[in-house]
């Protein structure tokens, strides 16, 4: 008798679509802010089951897009100034801020980085040089740069949202932060997680 088994992939969208359902409930952020931070996560979920058949995505892909999902749903849940690990990390080590936004805005180089190599060498003539590296590592920074206008944007339409949203916590380079670590994430994830990558790859069009 067959059995219908689960794949990872169901498994990894099960768990992120409840976790974000929960937070949706009671989040300690107020509402707007909790939509715009995890609006990504609901376009991703959308996108991603919209594709299932068409493009399916690696192991290692769709792993990397659940954590950094999770790491967007308790940015929105609780605002990214406001986690209460990092607020504990703060007071204990004296630091100057809560420093989960930081670890965002790494992840939003870190995983688009594989996200960007995996379509290009999938549906691109790009091959696996310093060519790659330099366009995957563009995308990113252009990805980041355009998610800080969009905080931009939304601190013009909405005074209310903008300090939760922003999250700047009065450091007046928070935007070269933000995008600096963003490049970090990037090259670090090209440089770290390529050779598993591409062998995970190899079962896509002999790539």
């Amino acid at each position: 008798m067959n059995r219908s088994v689960i794949s990872e992939p169901s498994i990894l969208l099960i768990a992120v679509s409840l976790c974000l359902l929960f937070s949706a409930i009671d989040p300690v952020a107020d509402r707007l802010t909790w939509f715009l931070e995890t609006a990504p996560v609901m376009l991703g979920i959308a996108l991603l089951i919209w594709t299932r058949h068409t493009f399916p995505l690696t192991r290692l892909l769709y792993q990397l897009l659940a954590l950094h999902a999770l790491i967007l749903i308790v940015g929105g849940y609780y605002t990214y100034a406001e986690v209460p690990l990092f607020n504990w990390l703060r007071d204990t080590f004296e630091l100057a801020r809560n420093h989960y936004d930081r670890i965002g805005h790494l992840a939003q180089g870190f995983i688009p980085a594989i996200l960007a190599r995996e379509i290009l060498l999938r549906r691109s003539p790009l091959q696996r040089d310093g060519w790659l590296l330099l366009v995957v590592t563009s995308i990113c920074l252009a990805f980041s740069a355009f998610y800080e206008m969009i905080e931009w944007w939304t601190a013009l339409v909405s005074a209310e949202a903008a300090d939760a949203f922003l999250g700047t916590q009065g450091d007046p380079w928070d935007t070269q932060w933000d995008m600096f670590l963003a490049l970090i994430g990037a090259l670090t994830a090209q440089l770290t997680l390529s050779s598993a990558h591409d062998k995970q790859l190899a079962k896509f069009h002999g790539r």
